[in-house]
C-alpha cells in the first residue's frame, strides 16, 4: 500500500459495519491512523456491544495499522465530543472525518410513526452534524481537514417507503456544502459519497417479486471495498482541489452527480395570476418535469 493518508488522524463512525469498516481498513493500509466507531447496534438503531469496533481495531492492528475504538453514539453532541477526545487522547490531533453511521427503518409515508422519522433523521442527519462541528474548530485552528459524508440516492432520487431516510439524506448533502462554503478558507474540504453497495442496512429491501429478487441479487455484487477507495482519496491531500461536491459509487463506476440549478423560467411583467399560471406554467414546463423515479429506474443498466 501507499502512504496516501500517512500519519492522518480519521475517525470513522459505522466502522463496525461492512461499508465502514471496509473505509477504516483501508485508510490504515495507507498509514492513517483510525478511530472505528460504532455502538453496535442493529439496523434500526436498538441496542449495542463494543465487539463490532474492536473487531475492527484488532483486524487494523494485526495488518500492521495503528487504531483506538470508540462506542460513543453519534445521535448525541456528548457523543462526538467523546469520539473527538478519544482520537485526541489516542493519536493528539483530527484531520478528517467519514460520517457513515446509519439505521433503517422504513415504512410506507401514512404508516410511518415520527419516532421513526426522528431516530433515522437523528443518527443521519444530526449525527453528521455533530461529528462535524465537534471537529470544526481542530480544523480551523490547524488550518486542514476533510469530512467524507454519506448521502444516498434515496435523497437524491427518491425511494418508496423511505421518507425519514430520504430526507435525513438529501438534508446531508445540504449541510455538506454549508460546511465547504463557510470553512474553505480555513483549508476545510466537505464532500459526499452516495454509494452502491450490499451491507445490511439494504439487506432489508422486499424480495417479493421477481424484479424485486432481481434486484438484490445484483446489489450483492456491488461489495462495499469498493467505496473505500473513493472515501480515501477524498481524505487525502490529492483531493485538494475537491470541495462540496457529490460523487456515487457503484462497482466500478464514479459518477459526479448534479446539484440542484435553474433547468428553465418564465417571466411575466406585473407577476402572475393563479390563472396565468394554471395557463402558462405547465405548457412551457412540462418536458422538464422530473418523474417520479426511484433509484433503480436512474441506475437501470448493470455495472457488470
Amino acid at each position: 500500500m501507499t502512504n496516501t493518508l500517512k500519519d492522518k488522524v480519521i475517525i470513522v463512525t459505522g466502522a463496525g459495519g461492512a461499508i465502514g469498516g471496509g473505509i477504516a481498513r483501508l485508510a490504515a493500509a495507507h498509514g492513517a491512523r483510525v478511530v472505528a466507531n460504532d455502538i453496535g447496534g442493529s439496523v434500526g438503531g436498538e441496542g449495542g456491544d463494543a465487539g463490532p469496533a474492536q473487531r475492527v481495531v484488532e483486524e487494523i492492528r494485526a495488518a500492521g495499522g495503528d487504531a483506538a475504538a470508540s462506542t460513543s453514539s453519534v445521535a448525541s453532541w456528548d457523543g462526538a465530543q467523546a469520539m473527538v477526545q478519544t482520537a485526541l487522547d489516542a493519536f493528539g490531533r483530527v484531520d478528517g472525518v467519514v460520517n457513515n453511521a446509519g439505521i433503517l427503518r422504513d415504512a410506507i409515508f401514512h404508516k410511518m410513526s415520527p419516532q421513526d422519522f426522528e431516530a433515522v433523521v437523528q443518527v443521519h442527519l444530526l449525527g453528521s452534524f455533530y461529528l462535524s462541528r465537534a471537529v470544526a474548530p481542530l480544523f480551523r485552528e490547524q488550518g486542514s481537514g476533510a469530512m467524507v459524508h454519506m448521502t444516498s440516492t434515496s435523497g437524491l432520487i427518491g425511494n418508496i417507503g423511505q421518507a425519514n431516510y430520504a430526507a435525513a439524506k438529501l438534508g446531508v448533502v445540504g449541510l455538506s456544502k454549508s460546511i465547504a462554503l463557510d470553512m474553505q478558507r480555513f483549508g476545510v474540504r466537505s464532500n459526499c459519497i452516495s454509494p452502491f453497495a450490499w451491507s445490511r442496512m439494504i439487506g432489508s429491501i422486499p424480495t417479493d417479486t421477481p424484479e424485486q429478487q432481481a434486484r438484490v441479487e445484483r446489489l450483492k455484487r456491488m461489495t462495499p471495498e469498493k467505496i473505500a477507495p473513493v472515501a480515501a482519496f477524498l481524505l487525502s491531500d490529492a483531493a485538494a482541489e475537491v470541495n462540496g461536491q457529490i460523487f456515487a459509487v457503484r462497482a466500478n463506476e464514479v459518477f459526479l452527480m448534479g446539484q440542484s440549478r435553474p433547468l428553465r423560467s418564465i417571466q411575466r411583467d406585473g407577476g402572475w395570476s393563479p390563472e396565468q399560471l394554471a395557463e402558462r406554467l405547465v405548457p412551457a414546463f412540462r418536458d422538464s418535469f422530473y418523474a417520479l423515479e426511484v433509484s433503480a429506474d436512474v441506475f437501470s443498466w448493470d455495472p457488470f
